[in-house]
């Protein structure tokens, strides 16, 4: 792994790093988490996204409970080197409710919207 590629990231005050999940052959906005150098360490050596949970302060394999993984297809950094986007194959559902994408939610002439239905019931992802 390039050291001089990951040294270049510019991570916040927590050691944090935004990364945006994308559906990579769709252009579909699947979620937003965060990473820490060991997430993206383990993302990259094992095509598998994980992620560094703020609530739980622990890395959160996606996908270890509910199925619902994320292969990595590609990783890339933006031009300010302070926010990751990853390119994935998302297999089944990206949100915790359910639905495919966490972006669900649209602001609509002053009102809140769903726009995307609940495709597993969120009480099934996990035990």
């Amino acid at each position: 792994m390039d050291e001089g590629l990951l040294n270049s990231i510019q991570f916040d005050e927590n050691d944090l790093v935004p990364v945006i999940a994308q559906q990579h052959d769709t252009g579909e906005v699947l979620m937003l988490a965060w990473m820490n150098l060991d997430a993206i360490r383990e993302t990259l050596a094992t095509r598998s996204l994980c992620y560094f949970s703020r609530s739980r302060g622990k890395l959160w394999r996606k996908g270890e409970q509910s199925g619902q993984i994320q292969s990595l297809v590609e990783l890339r950094l933006d031009c300010d080197s302070d926010t990751l986007l990853a390119l994935v194959e998302q297999k089944g559902v990206a949100c915790h409710t359910g639905r495919r994408s966490c972006f669900f939610l649209s602001v609509r002439q002053d009102s809140i919207t769903e726009i995307r239905e609940v495709l597993k019931a969120p009480e099934t992802l996990y035990d």
